[in-house]
């Protein structure tokens, strides 16, 4: 049987205005009902996961009733329930204030442990790679390429206070350092 190999959350939640929140976690699935449904999440698998980010009382709700936030992590879900072992996510959180984008964070992390799913998380903040990954890769541009590998040992599950820690705090500043050594050349 074949699989759907990866799954994808993009910078901007792209859902679907005449579907509420349960059909548009929903539409991937029944697109590829023949092929991954296996391996895909059942129905009441992603309402678990949509109440486990806080959006149990909206699942009747339509896109426009929801904050940029809340369809965010529509759109998170939506990625993890299709049966896919790889995930890529662009930026998802870019668009959202720094509050809600760190809530986030945790939120992935959440579902990342109950899914156990690869997901490769493009991001221009330092923080928030250090805090999700367990590699960091640094690119150079023209031509776009992998100059640093930074190995994140860092205990996991993490929360909220991992940010307080001198070793996080030791990461961020490597990956800086790399950063500014690549823009400046």
């Amino acid at each position: 049987r074949r699989t759907k190999q990866l799954g994808f959350t993009p910078q901007t939640p792209a859902l679907l205005p005449w579907r509420t929140v349960r059909r548009n976690v929903q539409f991937l699935r029944e697109l590829n009902s023949r092929r991954a449904v296996g391996e895909s999440l059942s129905e009441s698998e992603a309402v678990a996961l949509l109440e486990a980010v806080g959006l149990g009382d909206f699942l009747d709700s339509y896109p426009n009733e929801l904050s940029g936030g809340m369809q965010q992590r529509v759109s998170l879900v939506r990625g993890f329930v299709l049966g896919s072992p790889v995930m890529l996510m662009d930026e998802p959180f870019s668009a959202l204030d720094e509050i809600t984008r760190n809530e986030m964070r945790y939120l992935l992390l959440d579902l990342w442990a109950r899914t156990s799913k690869t997901v490769i998380f493009v991001t221009h903040s330092i923080p928030e790679a250090v805090v999700l990954a367990d590699r960091v890769l640094v690119m150079a541009p023209r031509p776009g390429r992998v100059v640093w590998i930074e190995s994140i040992e860092l205990p996991r599950p993490r929360d909220m206070s991992i940010e307080d820690d001198p070793r996080y705090l030791e990461h961020v500043r490597r990956v800086r350092n790399v950063l500014y050594e690549v823009s400046t050349r």
